[in-house]
């Protein structure tokens, strides 16, 4: 087909320059092929210009063939003998006065085939002119004033494939010779405030009168969004619309239809994005408008997908999200319905088992932060099913066997409780106060509508710990500070009121008497005898005689063991079921240190008297776990820790953590601390000198602790079921074996305790509570590393490549984190001892 119109006076000029600058070497033909082409974007080179016609020809069907011709020949020796100021002007001209968009994607097409030359330099050199010289707004705008040009979905999928990932394409052609205006850190926050400009460039043209498009730069923050590059793009662009869109409507609709126009499939990535870098309800309301409403998806990701699936945001995302839900009367039913779902999720018992102790935090976060929110004609129509879904979830909540699980329901179940009736019965829970329960209660302070956060602090400076402190005291607490503060204001008015008098009875100048080293007398005068220590305990019933009796048990016992021997079993009875009737101090501590005594110092019969009780019908679950405590001191026998002759401590005896001496309260918290997961692997085989370490005390009778206590486990009893819901002493049982095993390391009879206790754990390594796989997995630990390598290898031989697959899944996917831990130190030991056994030696 014929050219016609402006095509019969463009293609010819365009065909002999092109011609020129591909084969002539003739400087000044080339110069002026340069001229003539620039001339048609708008500069003549004798100072005429080309008519309006020609110009928009040359730009639609002729520039980018021309661009594609100059960066082919970016080395030609012509382009060096052109000055600096001339070559600026006629080459990287063509390249910043022209059509943005061509220019871009000849540039970063040029960059991403060409090889390391003084071409691809110069290619470099423009496109950093092109990014400094604002060419990125001239893009974007141009893509939305008025009536955007028809070109294909193509050709606008690859612009914003490569206005994204430019520094990709840099970084994968330059690597290490890299420039700084192509990284991450600096482009996308170049991009940022490019998009910015536009912006502010339509809010004047809409005041105008003059139609806008925002569906380019819609799908550019989608698309920059989706690939991960949120957090650098909102961290320049929130702070500026935030400020603007506080007295302007017309940016907040602007703002309103540039989030509602992002595609359905990239609308996650910046909603998402979005609410991690708004900290504050009202900028956010402002910012994204009604969208929620509007848009399914993006309904879906604030009220579901941020609330119940995800849980590595901090508190102040919470409060932006329901404080936005809150804020508008047509997003109020969505915060109902949030509302409903956390309740249900925070009551259902699996999910309890089921999901790690932060997502439990962070699920109780965003349920106390909606309840705070509530109206009271919500309150009113929702306090049924609130109140039958928090008695379900305190149910759940203290059924479980972590602590800190429990004192979350108990936290939780107190603030619904009041929120629900303030003037009521609310209930009351004792537990430990810290920052964690202090964060909790107080969320149920909900921000005032003027958002109590500063619009100049910046995030970085704002903690999740209460905003105010004084208005948030420990629930538990309360009862004891008032009277405290009241008495202290008593106490001033009284001085007050003395006047001057006051002055002249002061004591001020006396100097206070040293009462440091006092000590209290007793009035009861403590036992000489081990048997009357036993008979004050079983029957007298003078307090203060029975303390002293307590006080004096364990040095009696340790300082005459052929005494202790005739009464141990007895005296041990009569510990195992003294109560604390009279709240003597340390109770705890005195029985269990007379109760190690007596199994230190009569290790066989207190050691078989206390394992068969563990099974007996008539004794409680608090007893049981004093048994297993006594198992597992470290001053009894097994440990290794103490001895009638005061011998030095054997080091390779030792693996017990803090705090495991008590009562047991705390267990479940000590036994995965730090010293029980990092096992030093130079314990099995290491070379010590000649007598540094006395022999094990406990190697002889270990089969006496170890073996009774798998005797029974698998028999239901009235009082308690060790495979059934008796899963905290079942974790404790598990774990004390784990310890004895560890204790009983290079004794005879290791292997036959590591092929019992293999056997035992494997039928429970799946267990539902993570108390129970945390106890499982610690036995596992020591059974590796106590066993020597050839005998558990043999012990292993037909499961080895089960264990190694279900501790790699335990690594895995485990919700419990001590369970991921425990289970990848258990994977090291294994691999070790494989090494071991099957690489010959040097």
């Amino acid at each position: 087909m014929e050219p016609h119109g402006p095509d019969l006076e463009v293609r010819p000029a365009v065909r002999r320059c092109v011609a020129a600058l591909s084969s002539s070497g003739d400087l000044n033909e080339v110069t002026q092929s340069l001229r003539t082409l620039g001339g048609f974007l708008g500069e003549g080179g004798d100072g005429d210009q080309p008519p309006p016609g020609q110009r928009g020809e040359f730009a639609r069907a002729h520039y980018t063939r021309v661009l594609q011709c100059l960066v082919g020949h970016a080395g030609a020796s012509w382009l060096e003998l052109l000055p600096p100021a001339q070559r600026a002007e006629l080459w990287d001209g063509l390249f910043l006065r022209g059509p943005p968009d061509q220019a871009l994607l000849v540039l970063l097409d040029s960059l991403s085939s060409s090889s390391p030359s003084a071409g691809l330099d110069r290619v470099l050199d423009v496109l950093k002119q092109f990014l400094r010289a604002g060419r990125l707004n001239a893009l974007l705008w141009s893509r939305c004033h008025g009536v955007p040009p028809p070109e294909s979905p193509q050709l606008r999928e690859a612009l914003l494939g490569r206005l994204v990932s430019l520094p990709d394409i840099a970084a994968n052609r330059l690597q290490h010779q890299n420039c700084a205006d192509f990284l991450p850190a600096s482009y996308y926050p170049l991009l940022a405030r490019e998009v910015g400009t536009v912006l502010e460039q339509i809010c004047v043209a809409l005041r105008g009168g003059q139609d806008c498009s925002l569906t380019f730069v819609a799908q550019l923050l989608g698309k920059a969004c989706m690939q991960g590059h949120s957090e650098l793009m909102f961290a320049e662009l929130v702070p500026r619309l935030s400020a603007l869109t506080q007295s302007d409507m017309v940016w907040q609709r602007v703002c309103w239809r540039l989030v509602e126009s992002v595609p359905e499939r990239w609308v996650e990535g910046v909603v998402t994005g979005l609410v991690q870098a708004v900290d504050r309800p009202g900028a956010l309301s402002r910012i994204l408008g009604n969208v929620v409403v509007k848009n399914k998806k993006a309904q879906f990701v604030i009220t579901h997908k941020l609330l119940l699936l995800q849980y590595k945001y901090k508190t102040p995302v919470l409060r932006s999200i329901v404080g936005y839900l809150a804020q508008d009367r047509e997003r109020r039913p969505l915060l109902i319905q949030a509302l409903r779902a956390l309740l249900e999720a925070w009551c259902s018992g699996s999910a309890v088992r089921h999901t790690p102790l932060e997502q439990q935090l962070y699920l109780s976060r965003a349920l106390l932060l909606c309840a705070a929110q509530l109206t009271e004609a919500e309150l009113r129509d929702l306090r049924a099913e609130i109140l039958q879904r928090m008695m379900d979830g305190m149910q759940c909540h203290l059924d479980s066997s972590v602590s800190r699980v429990r004192r979350l329901g108990m936290v939780v179940g107190e603030c619904l409780s009041a929120r629900l009736d303030p003037e009521g019965t609310q209930l009351k829970f004792q537990y430990d106060h810290d920052a964690e329960t202090q964060e909790l209660v107080s969320l149920m302070s909900p921000l005032p509508a003027s958002e109590s956060l500063s619009e100049d602090t910046p995030a970085a400076d704002r903690t999740e710990l209460p905003l105010n402190s004084s208005e948030s005291p420990d629930r538990g607490q309360k009862s004891t500070t008032q009277p405290d503060s009241h008495q202290i204001s008593m106490g001033t008015e009284q001085t007050t009121d003395k006047g001057d008098d006051s002055e002249l009875d002061s004591d001020d100048e006396l100097t206070p008497y040293d009462m440091s080293q006092d000590q209290k007398l007793s009035e009861v005068p403590p036992p000489r005898y081990l048997r009357d220590c036993l008979e004050a305990l079983t029957t007298s019933g003078d307090p203060g005689k029975v303390e002293a009796s307590l006080q004096a048990a364990e040095g009696l016992i340790r300082r005459n063991a052929a005494a202790a021997r005739e009464v141990s079993v007895q005296l041990t009875k009569v510990l195992l079921h003294l109560e604390d009737s009279y709240n003597t101090a340390g109770f705890l501590g005195l029985r269990q240190g007379a109760m190690v005594a007596l199994a230190v110092t009569d290790p066989i019969p207190v050691a078989e008297f206390l394992t068969t009780e563990f099974f007996a019908l008539n004794y409680s679950l608090c007893h049981r776990m004093d048994i297993l405590e006594d198992r597992g001191d470290p001053r009894s026998p097994s440990s290794g820790l103490e001895s009638t002759d005061r011998s030095p401590v054997n080091p390779q005896c030792v693996l017990l953590p803090k705090g495991s001496r008590g009562t047991g309260g705390h267990w479940e918290t000590c036994w995965v601390s730090s010293e029980c997961l990092c096992f030093p692997l130079d314990w099995q085989g290491a070379r010590r000198p000649a007598g540094s370490a006395p022999p094990s005390r406990f190697a002889p009778v270990a089969g006496h602790f170890f073996f009774p206590l798998l005797r029974n486990y698998d028999r239901p009893q009235v009082t308690f079921d060790l495979l059934g819901s008796d899963h905290l002493l079942l974790g404790r049982l598990v774990h004390t074996l784990g310890l004895l095993m560890h204790l009983a390391a290079n004794a005879p009879v290791a292997t036959q305790m590591g092929r019992a206790l293999l056997d035992f754990v494997w039928a429970v390594r799946y267990h539902v509570d993570q108390v129970v796989r945390r106890g499982v997995l610690f036995a596992v630990c020591a059974v590796f590393l106590s066993m020597p390598s050839q005998h558990l290898l043999a012990e292993l031989s037909e499961h080895l490549l089960e264990t190694r697959a279900w501790l790699t899944d335990v690594a895995e996917g485990d919700p419990d984190d001590e369970c991921r831990s425990l289970a990848m130190q258990s994977l090291l030991l294994l691999e070790r001892s494989l090494k071991k056994e099957l690489e010959p030696e040097p």
